[in-house]
C-alpha cells in the first residue's frame, strides 16, 4: 500500500538552521534577472525557498517610492528578506550597503556579503571580504558570507563570527556546477555553521551533487532566472536540494571496481 501523501517524509524534522532559525528549504534564491516581479513570485515560489536574497543596488525595497516595491510580491512576513552586496568591489562599499539595508529593513541583520575582485569573472576578493566581515560581525550583523572554495579562508570566515560561509561551486553564473569537490568535502567536514554552495550551478544534477557532497544548502539566481522554463526549472531545483540532501542522509554504496550481484547467492539450492 502507498504510503499515505499525508504522512511525514523522513526529512520533515531535518531543518537547516541559520543564525538560531530553523528553516524547512534548503534552496536558497535569489531576485535577480527575472523579467518581472510576477516571474520573480511564480519562481520563487515554485523552488519552495523561504530565504531571498536581494541587491540592495539594483532592486527597489523602498528606496524608491515611485517604483514596484520587491516586498510587495516577497513579503518579508512570508519570507527571510536577505540583502546581499552585489555589486560592491571594496570593503567599504559593502559595509555601507549593509548599514543601508539595515535602514530599510527595520533593523534587520541578516545580510549576504560578497566583496568582488574581478568584473569579469565575478570572483570574491578574499581580503576585502575578510575586512568587511569582521566590521558587520563587530557592528551587530548577522552574516552569510560568499567566498572562495578554499578551506583555510573558509574556517577564518566562521572563526570572525560568520553565521554560515558560503562557498562558490564556479564563477557566478558560469553554470559549470561543481568544480573542485574535493575542496567542498574539506570545508564541510571542518565547519560548526551551515555551508551553502553559492554561485556555478547550472541545472538540477549540479545542485543534487552539492547536497550529496554534505553541503547545508544551495543558494542559486541565475541557474533559475536564466532557464528557458524559469518557473519550471524552480521546481527542478526544488526537487534536486531535496534529492540530495535525502542521499546524503541515507549514505551512498561504496565505489567498486567489480560487479556486485543485487541478490545474494549464499543459500541457493545446489
Amino acid at each position: 500500500m502507498p504510503p499515505s501523501p499525508h504522512a511525514p517524509t523522513p526529512l520533515a524534522n531535518d531543518t537547516l538552521v541559520i543564525a538560531g532559525k530553523p528553516y524547512r528549504s534548503r534552496l536558497l534564491t535569489g531576485t535577480g534577472k527575472f523579467t518581472g516581479l510576477e516571474q520573480t513570485r511564480l519562481a520563487t515560489e515554485a523552488a519552495g525557498a523561504e530565504i531571498v536574497t536581494v541587491a540592495i543596488r539594483r532592486t527597489n525595497i523602498g528606496q524608491d517610492p515611485g517604483q514596484p516595491n520587491l516586498l510587495d510580491v516577497l513579503p518579508p512576513d512570508r519570507y527571510t528578506i536577505l540583502p546581499n552586496t552585489a555589486g560592491c568591489y571594496t570593503a567599504d562599499d559593502a559595509v555601507r550597503t549593509c548599514r543601508l539595508a539595515r535602514e530599510l529593513l527595520d533593523g534587520h541583520t541578516l545580510v549576504k556579503l560578497e566583496v568582488l575582485g574581478d568584473q569579469k569573472t565575478l570572483y570574491p576578493d578574499v581580503v576585502q571580504t575578510l575586512a568587511a566581515a569582521e566590521l558587520l560581525v563587530k557592528d551587530g550583523f548577522e552574516v552569510m558570507v560568499y567566498t572562495s572554495d578554499d578551506p583555510i579562508l573558509a574556517k577564518r570566515l566562521e572563526e570572525i563570527g560568520c553565521v554560515a560561509v558560503m562557498p562558490l561551486a564556479a564563477p557566478i553564473g558560469s553554470g559549470l556546477g561543481v568544480q573542485n569537490k574535493y575542496n567542498l568535502i574539506e570545508i564541510i567536514e571542518n565547519a560548526r555553521v551551515p555551508i551553502i554552495v553559492d554561485a556555478g550551478v547550472g541545472t538540477a544534477s549540479d545542485a543534487a551533487i552539492a547536497m550529496e557532497l554534505g553541503c547545508d544548502g544551495v543558494l542559486m539566481n541565475t541557474a533559475i532566472a536564466g532557464a528557458r522554463d524559469p518557473v519550471l526549472m524552480a521546481h527542478a531545483m526544488r526537487l534536486a536540494v531535496e534529492a540530495g540532501r535525502a542521499a546524503f542522509k541515507a549514505g551512498r554504496i561504496p565505489r567498486k571496481r567489480f560487479a556486485s550481484a543485487s541478490s545474494p547467492i549464499d543459500g541457493l539450492i545446489g
